[in-house]
């Protein structure tokens, strides 16, 4: 596939730093990866081989991550969020012989902790950083164009993109997750795995060759590499790289500039830009009356879909929301007013996918059908289409395991290999997914009742003065943590000393939304926001035993 869009694309671009200069067509990238390719087989790093990927999101990233893929070798990408310590331990359990990183994180790590890295490299511009053998590392540069020239003496033209065949069964990535459980495990992603994702993106008639992209999710997750990168530079689209955190302020501009094709995001940015840009909206007194009125409620529906639509770059075909679940009232009320947004369901174990469904054909509760001829689901559940069970799956993207971790791998699967997602949910008889919650988080009631935290928090969330919350168990009842929304309080005039007061008014409001079994005790202003993974769910291994 890279071979021929690499071919098929060489004018155009590719990939690019969004605020700077730096672009890359298809021939930059191509030249580079020949590059790379020349110093890998100089340091003796052969097909099968670890590379480790850490730095901030840029187009050398993306580029650094092709050209492992290219030679055979086995990406490890690594968040750019986790602390020095677990980069060497991740590193070091991996088996790493080279390192690409950016400069600020190698002013933080130790190099004697670095274990077999032959080579560091910098994600600035491909200098060299560090290298084990002193000998080569006076030579490198000198030596490595010599052997450019040599191989390519009339230049790097399309002709000469050649890449190994690597069979599907190869492992091609370790992707050590950053889940909300607090351990993090390899995940073994073979080139069938990577494949069957991008073969069936392809097929969705989403992206284009030429389209536009806006990376703003880490590249390290295998969501946004799987839908900025890897598709991208299989279809021939130009994918502009965010490389700072991705604020409604920010967003809102780069969507402006860039004009995305497709839009791919989670939960999370949706959810501010409606709480932060439509709900004042709908809280006015005349727009409250104009919707009671059937006639002018579509218009003024229409109206909000069409500034929704300017604000988000106004050239998008569809909105892709994963990597966790979202707001159902976000949800309902952008299928209302006809917003193009659907919502996946994926997991990096599955590299992610494991279904989806376009927005055309998109049932709010759910989050899409399972892929068609790729991958199979099934409910751990007498009743798979009523009562809730653990979701399992098989199929093409299903992961080989955990590297080195033979117990957490047998624990993964089923005894007739299904893979247990440990989500919970139900299917319908078309093989659309609903999700009610975590295995994990589930709490089980004294009364034998069960109780999905994530589905009282979406409703607390709604709340007025709330900008997040956490809902636990805490001495058999159920207690619910919230980091106020002080900006709101602040315009309205009130202080933090009338924060008890409205949230037990809060308590009590969404205690009438809620089953008695489900009703929440009390709340407990909490002073921070809570820990998040890079997909922007809550840490909540953090919070257990607060």
């Amino acid at each position: 596939m890279y071979e021929q869009s690499f071919r098929d694309n060489w004018e155009l671009p590719a990939l690019s730093d969004y605020g700077t200069d730096t672009l890359f067509r298809f021939s930059d990238i191509s030249v580079e990866i020949a590059r790379l390719h020349i110093l890998f087989e100089y340091l003796h790093i052969n097909p099968g081989d670890k590379i480790a990927l850490v730095g901030k999101d840029c187009a050398r990233w993306g580029i650094a991550y092709m050209s492992v893929i290219t030679y055979g070798a086995v990406i490890t990408p690594i968040l750019p969020d986790f602390n020095p310590n677990d980069i060497h331990h991740i590193i070091n359990h991996s088996e790493s012989s080279f390192l690409f990183v950016s400069d600020r994180i190698w002013d933080v790590l130790d190099v004697d902790m670095l274990g077999d890295v032959k080579m560091v490299v910098s994600l600035s511009d491909f200098s060299c950083l560090n290298c084990f053998d002193r000998e080569k590392s006076f030579e490198i540069k000198s030596v490595l164009n010599d052997k450019y020239d040599k191989r390519y003496p009339n230049g790097f033209s399309k002709e000469d993109v050649c890449y190994p065949d690597i069979p599907n069964e190869t492992l091609i990535e370790i992707n050590y997750t950053s889940g909300t459980t607090g351990f993090s495990k390899g995940v073994m992603l073979t080139a069938n795995n990577l494949a069957g994702n991008v073969t069936y993106a392809r097929t969705l008639d989403l992206m284009f060759r030429g389209d536009n992209e806006l990376c703003f999710l880490p590249l390290a997750h295998a969501y946004s590499c799987a839908f900025n990168l890897l598709v991208p530079m299989a279809v021939g689209a130009h994918v502009c790289i965010l490389g700072k955190m991705p604020t409604p302020k920010i967003l809102l501009q780069a969507f402006a500039d860039v004009k995305p094709d497709l839009i791919i995001t989670v939960p999370l940015i949706l959810e501010k830009i409606y709480k932060k840009m439509i709900l004042p909206q709908l809280g006015k007194r005349a727009v409250k009356l104009a919707l009671s009125i059937p006639l002018l409620a579509n218009r003024i529906y229409g109206q909000i879909n069409k500034r929704l639509t300017a604000a988000l770059g106004g050239r998008f075909c569809e909105v892709i929301v994963g990597g966790a679940a979202m707001n159902q009232e976000v949800t309902d009320f952008l299928c209302k007013i006809k917003f193009p947004v659907t919502i996946g369901y994926g997991m990096t174990e599955c590299g992610p996918l494991i279904s989806y469904s376009n927005h055309r054909f998109f049932e709010p509760l759910s989050c899409g059908h399972v892929l068609k001829d790729i991958m199979d689901v099934r409910i751990d559940s007498p009743d798979p289409f009523n009562e809730v069970g653990e979701i399992q799956v098989s199929g093409e993207n299903v992961m080989l395991g955990y590297y080195k971790n033979e117990e957490a791998t047998s624990e993964a699967f089923t005894k007739d290999g299904w893979f247990r997602t440990g989500d919970l949910g139900t299917i319908d008889r078309e093989k659309r997914i609903y999700i009610r919650g975590r295995n994990k988080t589930m709490i089980l009631n004294s009364n034998g009742q069960n109780i999905y935290p994530e589905e009282l928090e979406a409703k607390l969330n709604n709340m007025p003065f709330v900008l997040e919350s956490l809902v636990l168990e805490h001495d058999g009842k159920i207690v619910a943590l919230v980091y106020p929304d002080y900006e709101q309080i602040d315009s309205m005039g009130m202080s933090s000393e009338d924060l008890p007061l409205l949230m037990e008014h809060n308590c009590k409001e969404v205690n009438k939304l809620l089953a008695p079994y489900e009703n929440i005790a009390r709340i407990e202003l909490y002073p921070t926001e809570f820990e998040k993974t890079p997909k922007k769910s809550i840490k909540r291994y953090l919070y257990v035993r607060y």
